[in-house]
């Protein structure tokens, strides 16, 4: 038994198409400076990009952490607050939501015993720490535990798995206080047109074309490319006080999205950069904004998509690794876009659980 290192209870899960490290609350410090601390340790952030000595995936997809506790709010189970853990920085942003990791939340809150469920199916509600909203997520059960098999296929993992469906309510202004924050449909930037959006995720919605681009260009092409992503940032820090979100040089939102017409069947296409790397596939709430913005049509991307009619748009948007489908359910009371709820369907699964080691010199753990 180790003495000179504190054990901390985790489980790793795949939720959608991100893996993340979930802890309990109630596993992790009181104090948030030391909580991020450990955080660090936990996934080897301290500015290695490779993250050999921690648990950390050296990539954004799989450096995310869940922190879930039982709600103490009438109306919501569980709180779950979301960590991005930003590659190669010593950095932790806790300003976004994860819309992937927040599919594994349910599961992890049955397998650590924070509720319970019995029947067929689980009915869980989410309050979502980063953004003050509720997610309602159900997935089925087998001997009152999770269910992970399914024939369930999302884009960016193999195989198949159980469905987990995801129905996000009142998402508009989940940081940035309304849907448009800049209170303008189409703003300038570096001499770029821009959409920036918040239903769920702050995003700034650009055309590929703008930037000599296709839209079809894979992440490693895009990665390699010095000048667009400096131009990117540039584009990303102004928008970013325009949103409201004050200096964004160390946080991980808005994030920047490339969009050009569909070529698979789908209705737009993307590459998103988190912040300044590109995503190999789009992120939940970030495909939630991003096909909200379509929408709008003195945006700067509208004319690039394929809008479906109806008040229940279902939409399907197409990313590196394939695609994304999208449910908007819009206000048939109210005119213009106000989008009531957005359904999503994720998978998850439980890959690891046991204890994570920190040095003791960092926390001494709460017994002590």
């Amino acid at each position: 038994m180790t003495t000179n290192q504190t054990a901390i209870p985790f489980m790793q899960l795949r939720g959608g198409s991100s893996k993340g490290v979930y802890f309990r609350r109630d596993d992790l410090p009181d104090n948030q400076e030391q909580r991020d601390n450990v955080l660090k340790w936990v996934m080897g952030a301290y500015g290695d990009p490779r993250q050999i000595d921690g648990l950390g995936g050296a990539d954004p997809l799989t450096s995310k952490i869940a922190i879930v506790s039982k709600s103490e709010r009438p109306d919501c189970d569980i709180d779950y607050l979301f960590v991005q853990a930003l590659v190669g920085e010593d950095k932790l942003d806790d300003s976004p939501n994860c819309g992937n990791i927040l599919a594994g939340v349910g599961a992890f809150a049955l397998e650590s015993g924070l509720v319970q469920a019995s029947g067929d199916n689980a009915e869980i509600r989410v309050f979502m720490e980063n953004s003050g909203k509720v997610c309602d997520v159900s997935f089925p059960l087998e001997n009152n535990m999770p269910l992970y098999d399914g024939d369930t296929e999302i884009n960016g993992v193999f195989g198949k798995a159980a469905e987990v469906m995801c129905h996000y309510s009142g998402l508009a202004g989940s940081m940035c206080g309304g849907l448009i924050p800049t209170g303008y449909m189409c703003n300038t930037f570096e001499g770029v047109r821009a959409t920036c959006i918040d239903n769920g995720m702050p995003v700034v919605c650009l055309r590929a074309e703008d930037f000599g681009l296709s839209g079809q260009e894979s992440p490693e092409t895009l990665n390699a490319n010095s000048a667009l992503k400096e131009k990117l940032e540039k584009i990303r820090l102004q928008a970013g006080l325009a949103m409201g979100l004050a200096d964004v040089s160390d946080k991980a939102v808005p994030k920047m999205c490339l969009v050009s017409k569909a070529v698979n069947g789908g209705h737009l296409n993307t590459r998103t950069f988190i912040p300044k790397v590109c995503h190999k596939a789009i992120g939940v709430l970030g495909a939630v904004s991003v096909a909200t913005a379509a929408l709008f049509e003195r945006g700067a991307i509208h004319d690039l998509a394929e809008i479906p009619e109806g008040l229940d748009k279902q939409m399907r948007i197409e990313h590196p690794s394939g695609h994304f489908d999208v449910q908007l359910e819009l206000n048939p009371e109210r005119p213009g876009i106000d989008v009531l709820r957005a359904g999503l369907v994720r998978t998850a699964r439980l890959i690891s659980r046991g204890e994570v080691y920190v040095p003791r010199s960092v926390w001494k753990g709460k017994k002590n």
